[in-house]
């Protein structure tokens, strides 16, 4: 699983349609090995890219919770503590 990719369901906000198109491209980026696409690969490429946009966005539109969102600060507070233990900063 791609590292950068991260969890856009459930939050408060929720997710915008720049975040969702963002994951999806990441995610495409992963699958192919591709950052930019050769110009013969492209149209692959971008039907990829607009499939899963289409799909994550049906995704997080169609899943049901009963939990309360989590707040993006926190979470955001909650990763950079992480982080720091990690890599010592």
């Amino acid at each position: 699983m791609c590292r950068n990719i991260k969890t856009l369901y459930n939050f408060d906000p929720p997710a915008t349609e720049d975040e969702v198109r963002a994951a999806a491209l990441q995610f495409v980026r992963k699958l192919s090995g591709f950052n930019k696409p050769s110009h013969a690969n492209e149209a692959a490429f971008n039907d990829a890219f607009l499939s899963v946009s289409e799909t994550a966005d049906r995704l997080l539109k169609g899943l049901v919770t009963n939990a309360a969102p989590k707040n993006r600060e926190l979470q955001a507070a909650k990763a950079r503590a992480r982080a720091d233990l990690r890599f010592g900063t």
